[in-house]
């Protein structure tokens, strides 16, 4: 955690209180004590500097000063196949890190349909593993994350919108188009499940505006996918 990230219901009159999770991680992994001066940031909000004013097992009080807007958003608008479970864990918060801010999780012919009984799609506990990566990274504005469990009706319906005036590409290891990198402009993503979008799925997503490209000859895992395409795209 570089970035302690409150909310507002945390916030009186500049003053925090902190306890639970991030309690902890100020007393085991930054072995923090009363005066310490932390880094700070609201959701959705600036970031700043924060002083310990109390400190014990239950409870921190901070008198914090956010002055400090957060980094510039990355622009793409990333589409993903819903990962495994396991594996969207570890992505929300990659996805969350990099900068992205709008995140649309969608159905997919090899999406088991399991998946999409996961706890983990609870608005919740999206939540707390985007706040997971936002403080990793140091960044403070939550993406905004869409499910949708039809995939020919979004492609058809929706994403024509979604993609709007933005370069739309899906990552697809079968065609000869390399990935752009380093883009000035925005762009919409897409990137299929394990195994990758189907044939039929390619082609709707070819109809909608989209490009395939691919990142050389290496199948990656989705995990693995996301942070390589997206840092193509947007080197830090």
């Amino acid at each position: 955690m570089n970035l302690l990230l409150l909310k507002a219901a945390q916030i009186t009159d500049n003053v925090a209180t902190i306890n639970g999770r991030q309690l902890e991680h100020l007393l085991k992994v930054q072995r923090a004590e009363i005066g310490d001066s932390v880094r700070v940031g609201l959701v959705n909000g600036p970031m700043g500097q924060a002083m310990i004013k109390t400190l014990d097992t239950q409870q921190a009080i901070l008198h914090i000063i956010l002055d400090t807007p957060p980094p510039a958003i990355t622009p793409l608008t990333l589409i993903l196949a819903l990962p495994r479970p396991k594996m969207l864990r570890r992505s929300l918060q990659t996805i969350a890190a990099m900068g992205v801010k709008t995140l649309y999780l969608i159905n997919s012919s090899r999406v088991e349909k399991s998946f999409w009984q996961s706890p983990l799609l609870a608005a919740e506990a999206i939540e707390e593993q985007l706040i997971l990566g936002l403080e990793q990274s140091m960044d403070t504005l939550l993406p905004t994350v869409h499910l949708r469990k039809l995939f020919k009706p979004f492609v058809e319906d929706e994403l024509p919108s979604v993609v709007g005036s933005s370069t739309a590409i899906v990552a697809h290891p079968h065609t000869e188009q390399r990935c752009p990198i380093d883009c000035k402009f925005a762009t919409t993503l897409a990137i299929g499940p394990e195994g990758g979008f189907i044939p039929f799925e390619v082609e709707k997503l070819v109809q909608a505006g989209f490009a395939p490209v691919h990142l050389g000859s290496r199948i990656l895992r989705v995990e693995n996918a996301v942070p390589a395409l997206i840092s193509r795209l947007y080197p830090a």
